[in-house]
């Protein structure tokens, strides 16, 4: 079976956001291919390009969020 692939589905690809089965059936489409592997390229090259960050919130937040659950908890119980 023939499956049509968007620019979409090769964004997945590029975040690990693919099934096993659609991994494998877009890798074989890549292979075969041109346009879409032409396509893959120019995006896999903006992927790139994007800032790696992570995301870390500060004490004082992570502390915001634990004292409103323990409010929360005890309020549940009473």
């Amino acid at each position: 079976m023939h499956q049509n692939f968007t620019p979409n589905d090769l964004v997945r690809l590029l975040y690990r956001e693919t099934s096993v089965s659609e991994t494998l059936a877009l890798r074989a489409v890549l292979t075969e291919d041109l346009e879409m592997r032409f396509e893959f390229k120019t995006l896999f090259s903006a992927f790139q390009q994007l800032p790696k960050v992570t995301f870390r919130p500060s004490d004082n937040a992570i502390r915001r969020v634990l004292n409103y659950s323990k409010a929360t908890a005890l309020e549940s119980h009473i």
